[in-house]
């Protein structure tokens, strides 16, 4: 099994999507490393069109992936004009992608197979609107951009995704106040490790926004996932110490001076 998060992001007066996993597989006692995330562009110019995330089976997910790339593609070129597609256009996209999986997955359980797979699968548009649909075992895609802002999938939603992501206070409209990049990451090391089927983060971190009126969408570098590994050491140690000071000073007394950080903070900047 696997564990994929996509956020949205707002980053400043555009939205972002920032789409993380870890890259293990489970085969029966066997685990082995394997990506997850899947970028699309059109390939000679290299505009980015969008990006996916997989869960389940890998050939079906393998399948899916290439489903979309090759109808985005085609829109891209003869719709699109050879563009990052808009909100509405990607939309139209999704529909066709959806008509095609819930083709595929028809007859696969026609001939008795159940597929096990789900898809994240998100865009940002040259308005700076992102798009964001979860796709379920049925090849249905359900909108998630607005509401919840977000979709994680695999194995490590029931053990502690959801629950950390919510913890952690994640909600869009204060995305901007954050770094998903470190929030999906420390997440995903978290629960590796109550969840075997789970892998530690290994820098398998994608994004997809506006920079300079221009999209972009690029993997998380090698020196900023040292960063991210070492931060994510740090929280955890400080989600520790949290916890000590409330046992031994009490919760009012551990607020009080953090609301006291925050506001000098604030003060000061």
């Amino acid at each position: 099994m696997t564990l994929v998060i996509a956020l949205k992001w707002f980053m400043g007066d555009s939205e972002a999507i920032v789409m993380a996993s870890d890259s293990r597989v489970s085969v029966g006692y066997l685990t082995y490393e394997v990506r997850k995330i899947y970028p699309i562009f059109l390939k000679k110019e290299q505009v980015p069109l969008a990006i996916a995330g997989g869960a389940g089976d890998t050939s079906m997910i393998k399948q899916s992936f290439r489903t979309c790339e090759k109808v985005l593609q085609v829109y891209a070129e003869k719709e699109w004009n050879r563009k990052t597609p808009s909100f509405e256009e990607f939309e139209e996209a999704v529909s066709e992608i959806e008509s095609r999986l819930i083709s595929r997955f028809r007859s696969l359980k026609e001939m008795g197979i159940e597929p096990s797979f789900q898809m994240v699968l998100g865009s940002v548009d040259p308005n700076g609107k992102a798009s964001l649909y979860l796709f379920d075992n049925r090849g249905l895609a359900e909108p998630v951009h607005d509401n919840p802002g977000f979709a994680i999938i695999g194995s490590g939603f029931f053990t502690g995704g959801i629950l950390l992501l919510k913890l952690l206070g994640y909600r869009p409209e204060v995305s901007i106040e954050m770094d998903l990049g470190i929030l999906t990451s420390f997440i995903i090391d978290l629960v590796s490790e109550v969840d075997a089927s789970v892998g530690p983060f290994l820098g398998e971190s994608w994004l997809m926004r506006i920079k300079n009126g221009k999209i972009l969408l690029g993997p998380l570098k090698e020196e900023a996932y040292k960063k991210f590994k070492e931060k994510i050491k740090v929280r955890r140690e400080l989600f520790r110490q949290l916890w000590k000071a409330c046992e031994e000073l009490g919760e009012e007394v551990v607020y009080k001076q953090i609301e006291e950080l925050l506001d000098r903070m604030k003060r000061s900047q």
